[in-house]
């Protein structure tokens, strides 16, 4: 009797109104998890306990500290189902899967779906096609996730990377004054991302990017001869002149991304070979140029940089 309750309570629980539960998969192992509780309950010993009066008291006690217990483990299982599942959908590309899937968790205050909802919410942002008015609302979006993710911890790793990255993204959007003003603020939560995970390939390499972006003029996010007086005192001061900055140092950030995790991202490839040839080493240009061309395009930028390292590839001979 006692076992067929707690079936029956369990099942109501947590396939009711949880959205956790209505992902594919879960419901059954919530099932599963409820079944062996049951065959517990009802088992040998237990089963002569709860039918003794003189228990009756302890056996109410220990049936409501295994249901607990049972709920527990079952909606952490369940959360970690859901995160594998995310973390997959983002390694295959799946954009518009993943976004539907997190935004079932979008009122969260659990830092790891967080962070993976501005992640998510950013990659729908920049999917090929999606309308400037929307793209713009989603990096709003992103950026919202990003900060109540680092509110929540500001000792999680991602928090600090993704805060950093959205805030860029939102330079696109408030000028290059905000762009001046945050850009200190972006590089020290990307260094604290760093320090908190040495070992995240894509913190690395935004490092590289921005040191490779200060030490070649052309590649800077702005131009010193477009800007008023005051946003040029305001861009020295943060900057300063000249860049502090050289090619030797980004290649250093792009070759530790690199063998962090071999092959992550096909940006990294492309900036290895440029800032080769920014060096004037033809020959390691070539090698990791070639990489990046070869590399197998899943999302848009990836067919952006295969077509990018060919005409290099062309220049070079």
């Amino acid at each position: 009797m006692t076992g067929a309750l707690l079936m029956r309570f369990l099942t109501r629980s947590l396939l009711s109104g949880n959205p956790i539960i209505r992902s594919r998969g879960v419901a059954s192992f919530i099932w599963t998890t409820a079944k062996r509780t049951n065959a517990f309950l009802i088992s040998g010993r237990l089963a002569f306990c709860l039918g003794l009066p003189a228990v009756c008291y302890l056996g109410h006690e220990a049936y409501r500290g295994i249901h607990s217990a049972a709920v527990v483990f079952a909606l952490e299982k369940a959360e970690e189902e859901i995160i594998e599942q995310a973390d997959y959908l983002h390694s295959c590309a799946e954009t518009e899967k993943l976004y539907q899937l997190l935004q079932q968790y979008n009122n969260s205050n659990d830092v790891e779906f967080l962070w993976r909802l501005a992640r998510a919410t950013r990659d729908r942002a920049m999917v090929q096609g999606v309308p400037a008015d929307q793209k713009k609302a989603l990096v709003y979006e992103a950026f919202g996730y990003a900060e109540k993710a680092l509110e929540k911890d500001d000792a999680c790793f991602a928090s600090h990377k993704w805060y950093g990255i959205l805030l860029s993204d939102l330079g696109d959007y408030m000028g290059t004054k905000h762009k001046l003003e945050k850009s200190l603020v972006i590089r020290k939560h990307m260094e604290r991302a760093k320090e908190l995970n040495p070992n995240d390939p894509t913190t690395v390499y935004i490092l590289g990017y921005c040191k490779h972006r200060r030490a070649c003029s052309s590649k800077r996010c702005f131009s010193f001869a477009e800007l008023s007086w005051s946003l040029r005192k305001l861009a020295t001061v943060i900057f300063g002149t000249p860049p502090t900055s050289s090619y030797e140092e980004a290649l250093e950030f792009f070759l530790k991304a690199e063998e962090v995790k071999p092959g992550f991202y096909s940006k990294n490839l492309l900036m290895l070979g440029k800032t080769y040839l920014a060096l004037k080493d033809k020959e390691n240009a070539h090698l990791w140029l070639t990489k990046a061309r070869d590399y197998r395009p899943i999302t848009t930028e990836d067919k952006e940089v295969h077509q990018e390292a060919v005409q290099l590839l062309k220049r070079l001979g």
